[in-house]
């Protein structure tokens, strides 16, 4: 898994990359009773809005980690928004995508350096 310093996390499963918060987010965020995904389809660019969490804390938005296109949202999650507390870097990933670009994901930190970033 790659991780942003905006602490999303992406795994790559094939041409398809998985997109979701850490876990270290979720806690920050506190319990989190709202999400607007993306709509399949959807073209993005790097550092757009595309995601919207609500929490009892605070509104965040999630930003595209890179160029590509929404290909997949996980639609559970708006029933079930809690699942982004118990889960955040399993079950509750928010979207799937292509890369416009795959050598974006070059740049973002490896589990390492995330936790060194953290720190």
């Amino acid at each position: 898994m790659k991780y942003t310093e905006e602490h999303e996390w992406l795994r790559q499963e094939g041409d398809v990359i998985v997109v979701g918060i850490t876990e270290h987010a979720a806690e920050q965020l506190g319990d989190v009773v709202f999400v607007e995904l993306p709509e399949v389809g959807q073209a993005v660019t790097k550092d757009e809005e595309v995601v919207v969490i609500e929490s009892v804390k605070a509104a965040s938005d999630i930003l595209a980690p890179i160029d590509g296109e929404i290909t997949e949202v996980n639609e559970p999650l708006t029933d079930a928004p809690s699942k982004v507390n118990e889960d955040a870097e399993g079950e509750a990933w928010f979207f799937k995508m292509t890369a416009a670009d795959p050598s974006q994901m070059d740049e973002f930190m490896d589990e390492a350096g995330y936790k060194a970033f953290i720190g």
